[in-house]
């Protein structure tokens, strides 16, 4: 596997710190993998800007700060103009289009897709927006599977909110292999 370098970032109470850990507990637990995260707060602990960072490789990392994202989530405007101009040539953006306008980056494949707006109208509940991103996360870059997702959720959170965050996640599955294709 080749190492995979990501910054999740979005605005403070999306959930992408709560995500990127996930994803590191399953990569690390459940799939046997290298996984390293790291995150920075804004000013606010809800409405500032966040930025998480993921590291998954099958070999030692010895540097945990990712500089350019072969995988880059941006969840708000502030997010996406900020951080865009470091993904790695190649790379994959992955925005919300609730949340993002995009503007043409030739150097990175772009994948705008309606997560929220999804959510709102399957669920209900924005609160697995974080659940369904990383299920598209997942789909899109074949990191870890599902089960090893819902496995670290079954340890995470309360069993009266499983079955939501399963059907987030299977959302999220959906949407990230229909931009795949």
């Amino acid at each position: 596997m080749e190492r995979c370098r990501m910054v999740f970032s979005g605005s403070g109470g999306q959930g992408v710190i709560t995500a990127a850990i996930i994803l590191a507990e399953a990569a690390a637990l459940h799939e046997g993998l290298t996984a390293l995260q790291s995150q920075v707060y804004g000013a606010e602990a809800r409405g500032g800007a966040t930025r998480t960072d993921v590291i998954i490789a099958d070999s030692e990392i010895y540097f945990p700060k990712v500089n350019q994202p072969n995988v880059l989530v941006c969840l708000t405007q502030e997010a996406y103009t900020k951080f865009s101009p470091i993904i790695r040539p190649g790379g994959l953006l992955i925005t919300d289009t609730r949340y993002v306008k995009t503007f043409k980056k030739v150097d990175a494949r772009q994948r705008e897709l309606n997560m929220y707006e999804t959510v709102m109208e399957k669920i209900g509940k924005p609160i697995v927006f974080n659940i369904c991103m990383l299920g598209a996360v997942i789909a899109l870059t074949e990191l870890v599977g599902a089960d090893s997702i819902m496995k670290t959720l079954e340890n995470r959170i309360p069993e009266s909110f499983l079955d939501m965050n399963r059907e987030a996640l299977d959302l999220g599955v959906e949407i990230g292999a229909a931009a795949k294709r």
